[in-house]
């Protein structure tokens, strides 16, 4: 499982899978969700704009994704 840190949340689902690379577009990212393709703390997920939080773990394309916020110091 890999750690995926966000710096503030929610986040849609389909930018989170164009933002790291699991699909090469935002409209592809929206069709593999629409196909029943991943899944969202174990359950398929069919909701494109669904709202991603720490602690969530997305699986797509046999990556599995933990969701932190990550701690930004100055």
């Amino acid at each position: 499982m890999r750690n995926v840190e966000i710096s503030e949340e929610p986040i849609e689902l389909y930018k989170l899978l164009k933002f790291e690379n699991l699909a090469s577009s935002g409209g592809e990212a929206k069709h593999v969700i629409a196909e029943g393709l991943v899944k969202l703390n174990g359950r398929l997920e069919t909701q494109k704009r669904k709202k991603i939080v720490v602690g969530d773990i997305v699986e797509f394309a046999g990556e599995k994704i933990c969701i932190r916020l990550s701690s930004e110091s100055d």
